[in-house]
Parts: C-alpha cells; structure tokens; sequence
C-alpha cells in the first residue's frame, strides 16, 4: 500500500487506499497518523478514490433590479404675455357741468311811503237831552152811586128810586220835563296814515344760475394692450427608471472535500476515456494519449462549465461520472 499527499495553491489533496480503479464498495480507510472522524479527513469517505479538500470561494449571481433614477417631477414653463399696440380714444377731460349767474336786473319806481302810520283817538260824545211832556195824574179817577132822575132811568118799578153809577175821571196836570235822548259815549275816530312819494330804485328780476354743460374731452393714443395674459404650462416629468446590475452572494466562502482522480487511481486507460467522451462530446481534449496535458485540462474545465459541474484543477468524481455516461 501506498499514500501520497499533494498541497497545490491552497487546495490539499489526500490519497486514500487504493483498490482497484472506480472501486465503490466499502473499505476499512487506511490510517496515516489521522483517525476517520478527524476534521482533516473528509467524511464518507469510499474506498479506492481520493479526495483534495478545496477552498471553495464565494458562490455569487448576477441579479438585474430596477432602480429608480430619477423621481417623477414636474417641469413649469411661463408662456409670456402677449400684448399689441392698438389706437384708443381715452378720456383726457371728463364732461362738467358749471353755473352761470345771471345778474339782478333793476329799475326805478314811485313808492307812497309811510309817515306816520294810521292811529286811532277816542272822542268824548255827550249825551243829547230833550224836552217831553207827560201827564201826571193829580187824582185819580173814581165813580160813585148817584139818584136818577126821570123815567130812564128807573129801574125799580116797585120802589120808583133810581140809582144811577157815576164815574169821575181821574184829574191829570201836564208836566214838562228834560230826558236823555242819547246818552254820553265815547266815540273812536279812525285817524289815516300819512304818506309821501318817494322816487327809489328797486330790484325787478333777481339774481339767477343758469346750468351750462361742457362735454368731455378725449384724443387718440396708442396704447399697448394685453391680448393673452401670461400663463404657466406644468408637465408632468415620468419617474425615470434603470436597470442595474449587481452581484448577489449566494453562498458563502467554505472548505470542501471533492473525490478526485489523483496518482493513485489516475491510469492512463482511465484518462484515455476522459479524452475519448470529451472528444466525443464535442470538446478538443488534444491527442487520445492518457496524459492530462494542457488541452485536455481545457477542455475538461470547459465541460465541467457548460454542464454545471464543479470546476477547478482537478478531476472529480462527478465529471468523471458525466463523462464515462457519454460512452
């Protein structure tokens, strides 16, 4: 039996116990100083392959993410104002209205005046008398029985007297004697207002306002005037989007254990037929000669990639099983 390390650019390769080439069954694993459970060697181990414990660098993607750019914005624009010189008529003096006065007119006119204005005065009025004569009865009147005489006047047949009524007439004198015929008063006597005439100068029309109206004023001018008013134009600015490319981390850096052909179970005949299925499939491995040359590395490494084999200096177990299918 024999076991032979190789260190390669960080990679440790270990030889384990060789049986015949592409052995898979299970074999007690040879001891070189190191037990089977020791972190140094790798688990599982099978009988007949070797193994290199690989530092198996960060597995990474590229991932494409849409990333905004550029926030969606707003643009404004001022359109100006437009504006054009036209003729106008404008008022320079607005329409008034002024007042004229119309002087007094006068003339010249004969007036009665007052001296002394009307009065009164009361007069004494004595009372009138006059003369009346009136009867005054001295006596009065009376009448008293009397004996008739003769036939006429007898009114007693049986007795033959006659009684006769006789009035005597009352006895008057005439009295002469002065009454009041009007009695006194006192009489108000109206005295007239004493006047003069006097030439003076009088007023005949009064003062007047007369209303005249003074229309307005205008003139022509140019003058500019506004045809549009300015105005403000918002357009809406889209959000801007890009595509970016970044690299993601898929799994972390670690150390592997990799079955490997290696001296111990690498005969020529085995690589032979990795050169005949590489050529096969489609690969240049060089000259069919069981030495993994240059090429044949190439080629190996080109395989392991486009079918998603692992990939690296060695030959492992896995592109050794891909290829001996092709076959």
């Amino acid at each position: 039996m024999q076991s032979v390390a190789i260190v390669s650019a960080g990679v440790l390769a270990v030889t384990m116990i060789v049986t015949p080439a592409f052995a898979e069954e299970s074999v007690a694993p040879a001891t070189s100083g190191l037990t089977a459970t020791s972190d140094m060697l790798p688990p599982n181990a099978k009988a007949g392959e070797c193994y290199a414990r690989l530092y198996m660098p960060p597995v990474y993607k590229t991932e494409h993410e849409q990333v905004l750019k550029r926030a969606a914005s707003e643009s404004v624009s001022i359109i100006p104002a437009k504006f054009e010189t036209v003729e106008e008529t404008v008022l320079v003096r607005e329409a008034a209205k002024r007042l004229e006065i119309i002087p007094a007119t006068y003339g010249w006119v004969e007036e009665e005046i007052m001296i002394k204005p009307a009065s009164k005065r009361l007069k004494q009025v004595p009372a009138t008398f006059e003369s009346v004569s009136e009867q005054i009865s001295e006596k009065p009147g009376y009448t008293y029985w009397k004996k008739g005489t003769g036939p006429v006047q007898k009114i007693n047949n049986s007795t033959g007297e006659i009684m006769c009524l006789v009035e005597v007439p009352p006895v008057y004198r005439t009295v002469t004697k002065q009454v009041v015929k009007t009695p006194a008063s006192v009489q108000e006597i109206e005295i007239p207002a004493v006047y003069t005439s006097e030439r003076k100068q009088v007023m005949k029309t009064p003062p007047t306002t007369r209303e005249i109206n003074i229309p307005a004023q205008f003139k022509t001018v140019k003058v500019t005037k506004l045809v549009e008013p300015a105005k403000e134009v918002r357009n809406q600015i889209p959000a801007e989007h890009q595509t970016v490319v970044k690299t993601v981390m898929v799994e972390d850096a670690r150390l592997e254990w990799r079955s490997i052909l290696c001296e111990t179970n690498m005969t020529q005949s085995n690589v032979q037929m990795i050169q005949t299925s590489l050529k096969a499939a489609g690969y240049n491995p060089g000259p069919i000669d069981g030495v993994i040359g240059k090429q044949t590395q190439i080629a190996l490494n080109q395989f392991q990639t486009d079918n998603q084999l692992p990939t690296d200096d060695y030959v492992n177990m896995a592109t050794v099983k891909a290829l001996r299918a092709i076959n």
